[in-house]
């Protein structure tokens, strides 16, 4: 089982690339639902590797 500090690095290793791919890739988009789909799809994908890789180790 993963320690706290794993899960933290985690969360905030996530929460970087959100901003960083809302930053980069919708700086102008005004359309809230393909950025909310691209948010929860990475969201998604993180809690994916998270529970695989992480939980795993």
């Amino acid at each position: 089982m993963g320690s706290p500090m794993n899960g933290a690095m985690w969360l905030v290793a996530m929460i970087v690339v959100i901003v960083g791919m809302d930053l980069l890739f919708f700086r102008d988009a005004t359309w809230t639902w393909e950025r909310l789909a691209a948010n929860v799809g990475t969201v998604l994908l993180f809690g994916a590797f998270f529970f695989r890789f992480v939980l795993r180790s």
